[in-house]
């Protein structure tokens, strides 16, 4: 294992076992130095930018196509907010005003009414609570003293939140939550914080059903109107692939089951695409990397692994991503040996990887659990990226300029005939001096030719034409399969009515039912007595009997007595008689 991965989770076990060592360590926060030098993959004509510690750079030296480089007279250009970054497709760093932040990583970002907010984070093994906002048009930093609302009471304490490290930050209209991670005391489930940047306070949100259990190093993402949860590591380091959806309207928790689930990780990437699929990327074990891809379908809630195109990426965990429009853009991470230094972007439509830059040397851009976050500043997109560690903790800023693409680019497929080479359409970029440029990429044989170009856009059109069709058809068999939905819930709240008439009935019988028993009961009861009557009657019946035998008797006795009394002369006794 190389040291500087050593010398991670021994601070990571440290802080586990003994909380108290960061205060016996004297304060030492040395200015991480950069060096770095940019390229990009193409060799398309560019301008180098090198930045200095002011507000002002030196006019760049341009680089013609031949590889010649032209000295330009060297000028005083001033560098106001993202437009500082004129290079598309390279990582800038930016020169930023006010205090910066304490280097960190495995913080949380996001970006809310042109700020980027910053929120906790780990440096030397010890857990922040500290909230910065970076203004993307002054570019200054700044620190925000937020309070602490607890409960439901109006009243509010100076005290900050609890630190944490691994948590995710995201935006919801003017505010943002900060949902789970790593702290010193965890609890049992996931806490989930909102900020409301208007009143700069820290408030707990009450949610309903089961959360999660808690944990650091997981995947938040936001779709709709719900955040999806995945995967993560829990106070125990055991690794994590549940699957929770909180809905952001109710404030309850889901626990989803879904077939084919990943591999537990964390440290991953997620991304949405299309309001419908979650796709997940990378991530670790405790000693294993990862570079799979996986989709998951949340109106089926099937996993999948779809196949891939172009770059196969290398394997890697905590690096960082952010989407814009159907692209996702992945940065940084490390794979247990080195920073991964290339910046890569996957279609999420056809899923095709491939390198937007990269970068050499040990800088922040190739390290772990920095954050990345998109902004629009003035019709412009771009990626911005802050703190990390590849060996030392990083509060720096790099800003990286998206290429403006015209849609046929966007929609440019092969198209082979014959065993000839496929041809691309022209890209346009916005290069730095404000003038739009055409690239114009060759086929491998030969300059497009008009006739080729017509049957390029004949077969366009025709393909067009097709997926028209396909999309009609599809949205007829939407149509339908809505209507059988329909069909299918009337049916359904019909067969649950009767269903619980049915038990409505049931229980009226179950009713009847006891009651006959406690009858049956008795009746058994008086069953008994009567059998005892009887044979108390019989007894009687007989002892009648016998009584009625002796009596007989005893006058048979009598008469006898009296006949021979007369025949010997003795009169019989009247008072006998």
């Amino acid at each position: 294992m190389p040291s500087a991965e050593a010398m991670r989770l021994f601070v990571k076990i440290l802080e586990e076992e003994d909380p108290g060592w960061y205060s016996r360590v004297p304060e030492f926060n040395p200015e991480p130095v950069v060096d770095i030098e940019m390229h990009k993959p193409k060799e398309d004509p560019k301008v180098i930018l090198a930045s200095t510690n002011g507000t002002s750079v030196p006019e760049p030296k341009t680089i013609s196509e031949n590889g010649s480089s032209v000295e330009t007279q060297d000028k005083v250009v001033i560098l106001e907010g993202l437009s500082a970054v004129s290079v598309h497709e390279e990582w800038t760093p930016l020169s930023v005003n006010g205090q910066r932040p304490k280097p960190r990583y495995e913080h949380g970002a996001t970006v809310v009414q042109d700020k980027m907010y910053i929120f906790g984070g780990n440096h030397n093994g010890r857990y922040l609570s500290d909230l910065q906002a970076l203004d993307l048009k002054s570019l200054t930093w700044s620190k925000i003293d937020a309070k602490f609302q607890a409960g439901s009471t109006d009243s509010s304490k100076s005290a900050q939140v609890s630190s944490c490290a691994g948590h995710s930050l995201i935006s919801w209209g003017n505010k943002f939550f900060s949902v789970a991670g790593h702290t010193k005391d965890p609890s049992e489930n996931i806490t989930v914080k909102e900020f409301d940047p208007h009143t700069c306070t820290w408030s707990i949100v009450k949610t309903y059903g089961k959360p999660p259990v808690s944990r650091g190093g997981q995947s938040v993402t936001l779709v709709g109107t719900t955040l999806v949860l995945f995967g993560g590591e829990d106070a125990k380091r055991c690794l994590l692939n549940d699957l929770h959806i909180l809905d952001l309207e109710t404030m309850t928790w889901d626990d989803v089951d879904a077939i084919g689930t990943p591999p537990p990780r964390s440290d991953h990437a997620a991304a949405c695409h299309a309001d419908r699929y979650l796709l997940i990327f990378g991530g670790g074990s405790h000693a294993t990397c990862f570079n799979d891809l996986h989709v998951l379908d949340l109106q089926t809630m099937e996993w999948s692994r779809p196949k891939q195109q172009g770059l196969a990426p290398s394997p890697r965990a905590g690096h960082a991503g952010a989407t814009v429009g159907e692209n996702w853009y992945i940065v940084g991470g490390g794979n247990n040996k080195s920073g991964v230094s290339e910046t890569l972007v996957l279609n999420m439509s056809t899923l095709t990887w491939s390198v937007v830059s990269s970068v050499e040397g040990r800088v922040p851009l190739a390290s772990e659990g920095m954050t990345l976050v998109h902004s629009n500043y003035n019709g412009d997109d771009y990626l911005i990226s802050f703190g990390g560690y590849n060996g030392r903790y990083s509060n720096e800023v790099f800003a990286l300029k998206l290429t403006l693409k015209s849609d046929l680019q966007s929609k440019t497929k092969e198209h082979a005939s014959d065993g000839t080479s496929s041809v691309l359409e022209p890209e346009v970029e916005l290069s730095h001096d404000g003038k739009i440029r055409e690239i114009a990429m060759d086929s491998a044989d030969s300059d497009l030719k008009k006739d080729d170009a017509n049957e390029l856009l004949v077969a366009l059109k025709a393909e067009k034409e097709e997926l028209e069709a396909a999309l009609n058809r599809e949205q007829v068999q939407t149509i339908q399969l809505k209507e059988e939905i329909a069909e299918a819930e009337a049916r359904n709240a019909e067969l649950t009515k009767e269903l619980q008439t049915v038990r409505g009935q049931l229980a009226a019988e179950q009713s009847r039912c006891f009651k006959l028993e406690v009858d049956v009961a008795e009746l058994r009861q008086k069953l008994q007595s009567m059998d005892a009557l009887e044979r108390e009657v019989e007894l009687l019946r007989r002892q009648k009997a016998a009584s009625e035998q002796a009596a007989l008797e005893a006058k048979q006795r009598q008469s006898s007595s009296g006949m021979w009394g007369w025949l010997v002369g003795t009169p019989p006794d009247k008072s006998e008689s």
